[in-house]
């Protein structure tokens, strides 16, 4: 009992977005011989899920959530070391990159960090990536989900430039968008596989693309 009474806690100081109390119970835990992959399942990301599915309903915002994705990968990063690489849970891995000539990061940022919690292994590729600069990171990277981010209606364009260019190299990747501006008609107009309109919304239609 004590282990979850432990895990409870460190549940709560996720959602709370405490790095100092994350650190500390993460060390507790570990030094307590308690599973380093029960560390993470079901103290760091079962507190991130929770925050998710807050943040979905309206009940926690931006700041919080970002505060609390901190926390939970500071946790991870003092474990990580204590797991094989094969152990570590990954359901995918996802490309991730706001498109050309858009510089905002933030609501990006937010995506990737919520697709880590649930368990995808996440290439931050950052802001302003060209169309063949995505390409050459899904040959580099391989993986199932490319994720594009768009803030501005001018650099919407670039979303279906960038989709193109992967089906004409034929690679065999999913394509999914999202952004302020962004709607399901325009991800249908463009043959994106999908659209997410918040960063929670983003790790269910991974899952499911992925299922």
């Amino acid at each position: 009992m004590k282990a979850m009474a432990n895990f409870e806690a460190l549940v709560q100081s996720v959602m709370d977005g405490n790095e100092a109390q994350v650190k500390e119970q993460t060390k507790a835990l570990v030094d307590g011989g308690a599973d380093p992959l029960e560390i993470i399942n079901q103290g760091l990301i079962a507190g991130m899920n929770i925050v998710g599915a807050r943040f979905k309903a309206a009940e926690m915002f931006i700041p919080e959530v970002l505060m609390s994705a901190k926390s939970m990968a500071a946790g991870i990063e003092i474990v990580k070391h204590l797991i094989a690489d094969k152990d570590m849970p990954n359901k995918g891995v996802i490309v991730l990159g706001t498109v050309k000539d858009d510089l905002h990061d933030i609501g990006k940022n937010l995506v990737g960090m919520m697709l880590e919690s649930g368990g995808f292994k996440v290439i931050n590729l950052g802001i302003n990536i060209a169309p063949e600069n995505f390409v050459a990171a899904v040959k580099e990277h391989k993986p199932q989900i490319v994720a594009m981010s768009a803030l501005l209606t001018t650099t919407m364009p670039h979303m279906k430039d960038t989709i193109e260019l992967i089906r004409e190299e034929g690679i065999p990747v999913k394509c999914i968008i999202g952004g302020a501006p962004i709607t399901q008609d325009f991800a249908d107009k463009i043959n994106a596989d999908g659209y997410s309109p918040d960063a929670a919304s983003a790790v269910e239609l991974c899952t499911s693309l992925l299922a």
